[in-house]
C-alpha cells in the first residue's frame, strides 16, 4: 500500500471510526461486497474439511443451515450443525442482544471461526463468511484469518420485482430472495397487481386471478414504436395463498421482509376487467396487453372501498411485515372528472380538485390499514393533494418528492429513476437486450447518495434507505431478470450498507471480478457491460472538431478500429492509440482483441456530420438533472439518439423549453436545420408543440429562419426539418417548446410532458 493511501486510511479512521487495515491486494482477495465497516487482516487460514462443525443454538439453527447449504452448493462441502462446538475446527455463531439488530463481528483464527451478532447480524455475518471462503489450487477450502466488525448504514435495503407485466415462478422468486440475502438486502418489494395482470389469489374475489390474471396477448417490440402489434398469445399466472405463505416463510428465514404492492387507484385495469363495477363507467374491459398509463382507474364510490378493505384484509393476513404498498402513481383523472359519483364525492368533502380526491382515496385506505397495525407506503404521487403524517413514500420521480416528504416529517425510501431503475440499459444498447430505455451503468448506481445534501441533520433521519426497482415490461424470463440486476444489485448493496467514507468505485470493480467467478459457478446470467469498449464522443467546441475516444474498464488486450465512410470506403483495422478524428458521415467499428488476437468485444458508432458538429453551443435553460449527459455538447456531437432511447444520447427537458445558441465559427451558407426529437408517449415523452429557428451573421441582429406549430410537427414526426432558402449565417438560435400539460386520456395526463432532443444538425 503506498504512503498516500495509508495516510488516507488513517484519516478515515480518525474522522469516522472506520478501519480497513488491509492492503489493496488483500482487500481485493477478500472481495467482500458490501464492504464491511472495519477489516483487520491477520496471518494464516482456517481450513475447512468434513470434520468442521458449525455450532449454533436452536434459535440460530436456521441461519446456520442456510450457510451450510450455500457452502455445499458452491464447494461441495457438507458440514454438520450441532448445539455445541468441538475444542478446535469449528465455526460458532452466537447472539448478543446488546448489539444492534443487524450488526455482527467476525473473528477467524487458524483453529476456529466465531461470529457474534444481533438478531439479524449472525445471518449477515455468515453471508460475509461465505464470500471469503476460498478454494486453492491444492483443493483446500480455507478462510483467511481476519477480524471484522460491521453494521449497515441504512435500515431499508430494498429490491423490487414487477410480476404483473411478466410472471415469474415461485421457484424463481425464492432464487431472487437468495440473491438479495447474499448482498444483505432486507426488503423485497413485490409488485403484484397492475393493468397487465393480477397475480395474488384473493379468496373473496376469485375472478381477480381467473380473469384479471390473464391477458389475450402481449406487445411486440417497443412501446415507442409508431405501430402497435400484439402477439395474440394468452399470457398469465398467479400465486396461490399457499404459494405466498411459502415464499414469505422463505424470505423470513433469510431475514427479508416482503412488502406487497396492491396498485390503487390507477394501474387497475386487471382488477376492473374482473369486476367492472370497480370503475367509474362499469363497462367491461380487457386486461391490458401493452405498456403505459391508462385512464380506467378505481372509482371513489363506497363499493370500491369495500372491495379494497376485503382485498387488503386477505393481503395483511398473508404478509406479516409492517408496510403495505398501495402504489398511487400515474393515476389519470379523466374518468373521475366525468364521473357523477366522483364529482359528488368531491362536492361532499369540499375538495378543490381531483388531486385532493386521490389524497382522500389514499388516506381512507391508510386509516383502514392503521386499524390493523399496518403502515401505508406509496410512490411519491401520493404527496399530491396532501399526505398524512404517518404515511411513507418512495421517491421515484427524482429526489424532489423525497425531499419534500422528509421536510414535513414523513419517512422516505429513495429510489430515483436516474440511479435505481434496473430496467434501464446498462451498456451499449446495440449489445443489450431490448429495454424500456434510459442508461444506468454500474458506476452510476454505485455513485448514488441516498441522503440529499439539502436536508438538515434532523430531516435526514427520515430517509430510511434506498431501493432498486425492476419493472418487467421488456423482461420476460428469469435469465433476463438476472441480467438486469447483476451486477447493479452488488453496487446498490454497497450504497445502502457500507460506510459512505470507504466507498471507492475502482476498488469495488476489482472486488466485483471475484463475484463474477461466483456467478459463473452458480450459472447466473449476469451482464458483462463493464467489459465493453466504452465509446466517448468528444465535441471540441473550441476548435470545432469531433473525435471518438475508446476505453476499457478492464483491458483484455488491444483495441482495433476501422472506418466505413459514406463513400463506401472501408479502412483496414488499425490499433487504437488516440482519439479518432471524425471528419464526415461514417460508422466507426471497434473490437478488443486479447493477446492471442481473439475478439472479446465489439462496438460501432455512427456519425451524421453537419456544419453544427463540434460547434460551440450554449443553452439558456439546463436540461433536467435526470437526462443531462454531457450537456450541451450532446446536441452537436454528430450522434442521433437511438430508438429505444437511452439516457446517454438524449437531453431531457420538462419544465423549461430548449433554447440553444449555436456558433458555427464563421459565416456559412445554410438551408436546413434538423432537430432530432423523441416520441415515446408511454414514458410521457411527447413531440414538441413549437419550434422556432432564427439566424444571424453577427450574433446581434437575428431574422426568422422558420417556425412550426404542433400540428405541423406531428405530421413530420421525430425529425423536425426547418428548411429555408440558402441563407448566410454564423449564429443559429433554436427554440423548442415542449407539449406542456398532457391532455386527458394520454399517458401522464395532468403532468408536464417531457421533451427529448438528441441532435441539432445544420446543413
Amino acid at each position: 500500500m503506498n504512503r498516500i493511501l495509508k495516510l488516507g486510511l488513517v484519516l478515515l479512521i480518525f474522522l469516522f471510526g472506520t478501519r480497513i487495515n488491509v492492503s489493496a491486494q488483500e482487500l481485493n482477495e477478500l472481495a467482500i461486497i458490501p464492504l464491511p465497516k472495519t477489516i483487520v487482516k491477520a496471518k494464516g487460514y482456517f481450513l475447512l474439511n468434513q470434520k468442521t462443525v458449525v455450532a449454533a443454538s436452536k434459535t440460530l439453527n436456521s441461519d446456520a443451515n442456510i450457510f451450510v447449504g450455500m457452502l455445499n452448493d458452491v464447494y461441495g462441502l457438507k458440514l454438520n450443525v450441532y448445539d455445541e462446538a468441538t475444542k478446535i475446527n469449528f465455526i460458532r455463531v452466537k447472539l448478543n442482544p446488546s448489539l444492534k439488530s443487524d450488526a455482527y463481528s467476525h473473528t477467524v483464527n487458524p483453529y476456529s471461526v466465531e461470529i457474534i451478532g444481533g438478531q439479524n447480524g449472525v445471518f449477515y455475518g455468515l453471508q460475509t463468511l461465505i464470500q471469503i471462503v476460498k478454494s486453492d489450487t491444492a483443493g483446500q477450502i480455507k478462510i483467511p484469518c481476519v477480524k471484522i466488525t460491521d453494521e449497515p448504514r441504512f435500515g431499508w435495503r430494498g429490491m423490487h420485482l414487477d410480476v404483473s407485466r411478466h410472471f415469474f415462478s415461485k421457484e424463481f422468486i425464492k432464487k431472487y430472495l437468495d440473491y438479495l440475502a447474499t448482498y444483505k438486502m432486507n426488503t423485497f418489494h413485490w409488485h403484484l397487481t397492475d393493468d397487465q395482470g393480477w397475480r395474488i389469489e384473493i379468496k373473496k374475489y376469485p375472478k381477480l386471478t381467473q380473469i384479471g390474471g390473464w391477458r389475450k396477448g402481449t406487445l411486440i417490440g417497443h412501446s415507442s414504436s409508431d405501430k402497435y402489434a400484439s402477439d395474440s398469445i394468452a399470457y398469465g399466472g398467479f400465486y396461490s395463498q399457499d404459494d405466498i405463505r411459502e415464499i414469505v416463510a422463505y424470505a423470513s428465514a433469510r431475514h427479508i421482509t416482503i412488502v406487497p404492492e396492491i396498485e390503487m387507484p390507477g394501474h387497475a385495469m386487471a382488477a376492473i376487467s374482473a369486476y367492472p363495477y370497480l370503475s367509474c363507467t362499469g363497462k367491461q374491459i380487457d386486461v391490458e396487453q401493452t405498456w403505459g398509463v391508462f385512464e380506467d382507474v378505481f372509482c371513489t364510490k363506497d363499493t370500491v372501498f369495500d372491495f379494497m378493505k376485503n382485498v387488503l384484509s386477505e393481503v395483511m393476513e398473508l404478509f406479516p411485515g409492517t408496510y403495505i404498498h398501495v402504489g398511487g402513481d400515474e393515476c389519470p383523472k379523466v374518468k373521475w372528472k366525468e364521473c357523477p359519483a366522483c364529482q359528488a364525492r368531491m362536492k361532499e368533502l369540499g375538495l378543490k380538485n381531483e388531486f385532493e380526491l386521490q389524497s382522500f382515496f389514499i388516506q381512507r385506505v391508510e386509516k383502514f390499514l392503521n386499524t390493523h397495525n399496518k403502515k401505508l407506503i406509496g410512490w411519491d404521487e401520493i404527496l399530491q393533494g396532501g399526505l398524512s403524517s404517518s404515511a411513507s413514500i418512495m421517491s421515484w420521480q427524482g429526489e424532489e418528492g423525497g425531499i419534500a416528504a422528509a421536510k414535513q416529517g414523513n419517512y422516505v425510501v429513495m429510489t430515483p429513476g436516474s440511479h435505481c431503475y434496473f430496467d434501464h440499459y446498462q451498456g451499449d444498447p446495440t449489445n443489450e437486450p431490448l429495454a424500456i430505455g434510459g442508461y444506468t451503468t454500474v458506476e452510476k448506481v454505485y455513485s448514488y447518495e441516498p441522503i440529499p445534501k439539502v436536508l438538515s441533520a434532523n430531516q435526514q433521519k427520515f430517509i430510511l434507505g434506498a431501493q432498486g426497482n425492476l419493472w418487467t415490461e421488456y423482461i420476460s424470463s428469469s435469465k433476463q431478470v438476472e441480467y438486469m440486476i447483476f451486477p447493479r444489485l452488488c453496487a446498490l448493496s454497497e450504497v445502502v450498507w457500507s460506510p459512505k467514507e470507504v466507498k471507492n468505485y475502482s476498488d469495488f470493480r476489482r472486488r466485483l471480478l471475484k463475484h463474477f467467478e461466483l456467478f459463473d459457478k452458480k450459472g447466473i446470467n449476469y451482464a458483462k457491460s463493464i467489459f465493453e469498449i466504452n465509446k466517448n464522443v468528444i465535441a471540441d467546441t473550441v476548435n470545432y472538431k469531433l473525435s471518438l475516444e475508446l476505453k476499457q474498464e478492464f483491458p483484455v488486450g488491444d483495441i482495433y478500429y476501422w472506418i466505413d465512410d459514406e463513400k463506401g470506403f472501408v479502412s483496414k483495422p488499425i490499433k487504437y492509440l488516440n482519439p479518432i478524428p471524425v471528419l464526415n458521415n461514417c460508422c466507426i467499428y471497434a473490437e478488443s482483441r486479447d493477446y492471442n488476437q481473439v475478439v472479446r468485444n465489439s462496438v460501432a458508432q455512427k456519425f451524421f456530420i453537419t456544419k453544427s458538429s463540434g460547434a460551440s453551443i450554449k443553452l439558456t435553460n439546463p436540461p433536467s438533472d435526470k437526462y443531462n449527459y454531457k450537456s450541451p455538447q450532446t446536441l452537436v456531437d454528430g450522434v442521433s439518439g437511438s430508438i429505444p432511447w437511452n439516457g446517454k444520447e438524449w437531453l431531457g427537458f420538462v419544465d423549461t423549453p430548449l433554447e440553444a445558441m449555436i456558433d458555427l465559427g464563421k459565416v456559412s451558407e445554410i438551408s436546413n436545420v434538423v432537430i432530432h426529437t423523441l416520441k415515446a408517449e408511454a414514458s410521457w415523452i411527447y413531440l414538441p408543440k413549437i419550434v422556432k429557428v432564427e439566424v444571424s451573421e453577427n450574433g446581434i441582429h437575428f431574422v426568422k429562419f422558420g417556425e412550426f406549430n404542433e400540428s405541423e410537427i406531428n405530421e413530420m414526426g421525430r425529425m423536425i426539418s426547418v428548411k429555408n432558402n440558402l441563407t448566410k449565417a454564423r449564429y443559429v438560435k433554436v427554440y423548442v417548446e415542449g407539449l406542456g400539460l398532457i391532455e386527458k386520456g394520454k399517458a401522464g395526463e395532468g403532468h408536464n410532458a417531457w421533451l427529448f432532443v438528441s441532435e441539432i444538425g445544420i446543413q
